[in-house]
Order: C-alpha cells, then structure tokens, then sequence
C-alpha cells in the first residue's frame, strides 16, 4: 500500500512545494488549508479538504473525513501558522501550538505504517533561535516552543515507532514571492553574497529535505531541528556586517595580544 500523509498548510507556498514533492514520490496526499489550492496546480494524488486548524472541533471531524475518504494516515507534515487578524499572540497559540499538539497526538492514536514507517515534520523557522526583526514577538515564542514540542514527542511516541522532526529554513523563495525577488536584484544578490553555498534557498529544498525525513532512509532520526538556510547562520554576526559593507571589507579586526606572564 502506498504510503497516504497529511500535509496541513499545504495549499500555497512551501506547503505546497512538499505536496507536489510527496505526490511525485508515489504518496497519497490530504492537504489540510484554510483555501482551497489553486485550480491550474491540482495533483490527480493530491486531495483537500478546507479547515481552520484553531477549530479543534471541526478538524477532528476533518481528520476523520480523510481516514474514511482516503484510508489510514502514516505521515504527517505540519506547515500552518497563524495569518489572521486581532491578537496575534492568542492566534499563534491556537494555530501554530495547540493545533500542533493536537495533530500529533491523534497521529499517535492513528497513524498506520504502511511501509516506510510512521512519522511527523514539522515546518519551523531559523526564529526559533534568532531574532527576525520584521516577525512580531508571538511569532519567535510560537517557533521556540515547536522546537521543544518536536523533542517532547519524539521521546513519548518512539515507543509507538512514530518519528518526529523539524525543518527550520532560512529565508526561501516560493512561487509566490519570485517575481518579487526578480523584481529587485540587489536583493537577490545580497543573499547570494552572505550565503555560503551562494544562492538563496527554494520551497523545492525544503521540500526535498522533508521528503527524505519522512522516508526509510531516515528511519532512526528523531527529534532533530535542521536548519536549512545554505549555510548563512553558522557565520559570526560581526564577520558577516563587515562582509556586506563596501567600506569595511577589507579591514581585518585585530585579535588582542595577550602578554605572556610574568614568573
């Protein structure tokens, strides 16, 4: 049996990069979305069902529509966040937090294997630890906190043979956002210059790197935050200002000499 895997926030951008990837790898794919994903990219694999996530109600009613409509989950990728409006904070608890707790644990009740293992990606961001200045605050608390529950029910669901990780990109390109970057070059070009691998990041990598933790080939990772932002975040702060500024890339900051002491 094919394996069939969840995909929620699976209607635009990443989300919908991981269900093309996942229905090119031979899945049955449900896409949870608060939209219905655009005519002209429908997969014949790919099916979707339209649910607020933060309705827990109506997405244990939705989870259970897609078992008798498409038969046993063993797979589960979690991409949502909050885009409402009001108070952020309380929405990305109920989004990105509760609505994460409440998947996974019905995949622990749920999940089947079907032949290549029971396992949970959940879609993070380098927020998780660093400071995203155009990010409100609830934004990093939500990141933070997914990185914590990824390593919490990797250890409560192990026993159940079940795998959970998390993807923490970088800044990535989606369909949506290209013609915005083509728009502005000296954009796309700083990215080139400060990552280390030389090019910006695409929805088709991290959907790549997703499609490879949910397979056999990563049948004893579990627990683990990649980051996947070609390589930019392992550079000093201070090193990678100086790299980008005309004025300062040739100047050397001397180390302190130390000197020796006295006997």
């Amino acid at each position: 049996m094919r394996p069939h895997t969840l995909v929620v926030g699976g209607t635009k951008g990443i989300g919908r990069a991981v269900a093309r990837r996942l229905a090119g790898d031979g899945h049955a794919v449900s896409v949870i979305g608060r939209s219905q994903p655009p005519h002209d990219v429908d997969e014949p694999a790919v099916k979707s069902w339209t649910t607020d996530v933060a309705d827990l109600p109506h997405l244990r009613t939705t989870l259970s529509q897609i078992v008798r409509a498409q038969g046993p989950l063993s797979a589960a990728v979690l991409l949502q966040r909050y885009r409402g409006g009001g108070d952020d904070w309380a929405g990305e608890i109920g989004t990105s937090l509760t609505a994460t707790r409440e998947l996974i644990e019905w995949a622990g009740e749920h999940f089947e294997d079907l032949g290549s293992g029971k396992a949970i990606v959940v879609v993070s961001s380098i927020a998780s630890g660093y400071v995203a200045s155009e990010q409100p605050v609830s934004y990093h608390m939500a990141k933070a906190a997914i990185a914590q529950i990824v390593r919490y029910y990797a250890v409560t669901l192990g026993p159940k043979g079940i795998r959970v990780n998390a993807v923490s990109p970088g800044t990535i390109v989606k369909e949506e956002s290209k013609p915005f970057y083509t728009a502005h070059p000296k954009l796309e070009k700083l990215y080139h210059d400060i990552v280390p691998l030389g090019r910006m990041g695409t929805a088709e990598d991290v959907a790549d790197l997703v499609g490879f933790l949910l397979s056999a080939r990563a049948s004893f990772l579990t627990g683990q935050n990649i980051v996947l932002d070609g390589g930019v975040s392992l550079q000093a702060h201070e090193s990678l200002a100086r790299g980008v500024s005309p004025r300062l890339k040739s100047l050397q900051v001397a180390r302190p000499r130390v000197k020796p002491a006295k006997p």
